[in-house]
């Protein structure tokens, strides 16, 4: 890209709104006794990553509605949720109504840091579809990603996700064969397995 720019992301939005219904279709496979099952996250269980959705998607609300986010540390172990469904089946209600209305002019401050609404709404949706994988994942469902939004994901992570993002939040890209779906590129550069 000419002097580094990167052009706007005008469907961000609507990308966010297709990886929240993606990652939401997923819920009807958590059941009490899954919430204990590994994730394809390092070191977390379901019900974990079920509070970090729920918490990415509040913080996306929050940019939306208030063009802010306040970046917090690490808030460890919590209370289990009684029921963690439902919180993110809220918390996915609540950033969809905040990004279907008024858009956010300009930037989105995130933990002090000017970004453009399309950007935090694109790695929004990166965040929540292939969560929503790895939610599957933990469920033994077999729920692939749909080809059309990982297609328009992959440029996303390849931008978003960098060296210092490895191996803490990502894992070492993973080798894929020639002409390998955009899905399974998508999961491969983010340290992934499709199987």
């Amino acid at each position: 890209m000419p002097g580094g720019a990167i052009p706007p992301l005008t469907g961000g939005p609507a990308l966010l709104e297709r990886a929240i219904g993606y990652a939401l279709g997923g819920l009807v496979a958590v059941t009490p006794e899954s919430l204990r099952r590994p994730t394809p996250c390092r070191g977390w269980d379901l019900s974990t990553l079920l509070a970090h959705l729920s918490d990415s998607l509040e913080a996306l609300g929050e940019a939306a509605a208030l063009h802010h986010v306040v970046l917090a540390p690490d808030r460890g172990p919590r209370p289990a949720d009684p029921n963690p469904v439902a919180q993110l089946q809220e918390s996915a209600r609540r950033a969809l109504g905040a990004w279907s209305g008024e858009r956010p002019v300009g930037a989105v401050s995130v933990g002090g840091l000017p970004l453009r609404h399309d950007l935090v709404a694109a790695a929004g949706a990166l965040e929540v579809a292939v969560h929503g994988w790895d939610l599957a994942r933990a469920c033994g469902a077999e729920r692939p990603l749909p080809e059309a939004l990982a297609a328009e994901l992959l440029p996303c992570a390849v931008m978003f996700v960098g060296a210092e993002d490895r191996p803490g939040r990502f894992g070492d890209p993973l080798p894929v064969p020639a002409g390998a779906s955009a899905s399974r590129q998508l999961l491969a550069f983010l340290g992934r397995r499709a199987h």
